[in-house]
């Protein structure tokens, strides 16, 4: 006998987020310089990010995770950033 998963039940419920607005927004100083924030990612894909949004003709950064973007109570966000996660920040060049 075949097993049907409902999908009506998996989008039923509400949408959460892992990161909060504040681990979101961004580095306050960079904002005020015209960066915007997009993802945090591992090395290879941040430097892929790089490569793709420098094509594309931005200009770009790739930050190291900071504290207040990993969760204190989430040991493995910690270790991500242990690992050399970046943030990337992009902006249209000057």
């Amino acid at each position: 006998m075949t097993k049907f998963i409902k999908l009506d039940a998996l989008f039923s419920r509400p949408a959460g987020r892992i990161l909060s607005e504040v681990q979101l927004q961004g580095d306050p100083a960079l904002l005020a310089d015209g960066w915007e924030r997009r993802f945090s990612a591992d090395p290879q894909r941040a430097e892929e990010a790089i490569q793709l949004y420098t094509q594309l003709g931005y200009e770009v950064r790739a930050e190291p995770l900071r504290p207040d973007e990993v969760r204190n109570e989430c040991e493995d966000c910690r270790r991500l950033a242990a690992l050399g996660f970046k943030t990337i920040y992009t902006r249209r060049k000057r």
